[in-house]
């Protein structure tokens, strides 16, 4: 559940509560050691680097976050 001024998101199967006004980029930088590899859908939509930041996040809303592993 979320708090005042927090949205609850679901994110690699898991919930989790952000700020309102989050955006991809934040959610990103909060759980991934390193934005560089990352790929991520948003409601099972790609969303593009370049739009990350401008991104924003409603509650409910479903987040894959996916990183590139080194070694085949």
């Amino acid at each position: 559940m979320s708090g005042p001024g927090a949205i609850t998101l679901r994110v690699n199967g898991e919930d989790r509560s952000v700020p309102a006004g989050a955006t991809v980029a934040s959610v990103v930088a909060l759980l991934a050691p390193s934005p560089d590899g990352c790929a991520v859908a948003l409601n099972g939509e790609v969303v593009q680097r370049g739009a990350w930041a401008v991104q924003g996040l409603t509650d409910g809303d479903h987040i894959e976050i996916l990183t590139a592993a080194p070694g085949g």
